[in-house]
């Protein structure tokens, strides 16, 4: 059976925040005032669990609460277009973000690449190549080759 009304500790844990955090939204009107019950406590509709959860994960996308704040807002077409130009903006930064990680990702991917030949090709004797990044490597001696057991190669 679904429940009308949920104190503030209650909608606080289902949507995983913390009661100040609720006090703050309501105070910023992210989140509507709530009824108050007979002896005072805050009630609060079952809406308001997936209004916080929305609040949240917008936060972990890198909204701010003001652009939330407009996201929640309703209205007429004006500010549905702000609402548009505003989602199209962290689209964009997004993307942005997202292309500096893949870069990140394929340096760090050659850095394991260089690491794993250095390892096959000198064993015991290798000199990490991520960490000696602009110090030159002294090249492999004829004696100084190995197997990859790490035995001296003839």
């Amino acid at each position: 059976m679904d429940r009308a009304e949920f104190r503030i500790g209650e909608v606080a844990a289902r949507a995983g925040v913390s009661v100040d955090a609720l006090r703050y939204y309501e105070r910023l009107k992210l989140l509507p005032r709530a009824q108050r019950s007979a002896g005072g406590f805050r009630l609060f509709g079952p809406e308001s669990i997936e209004r916080v959860q929305f609040i949240k994960h917008a936060q972990e996308l890198g909204l701010s609460l003001d652009e939330i704040k407009g996201l929640l807002a309703t209205g007429g077409a004006e500010e549905c277009r702000r609402v548009r130009n505003l989602l199209s903006r962290k689209i964009e930064e997004l993307d942005v973000r997202m292309g500096s990680m893949k870069k990140f990702r394929r340096v760090l991917a050659r850095h394991l690449d260089e690491c794993e030949r250095e390892l096959s090709e000198r064993g015991q004797n290798a000199c990490c190549p991520a960490v000696t990044i602009g110090n030159k490597r002294t090249p492999l001696k004829r004696s100084e080759k190995k197997n990859a057991d790490g035995s001296r190669k003839s």
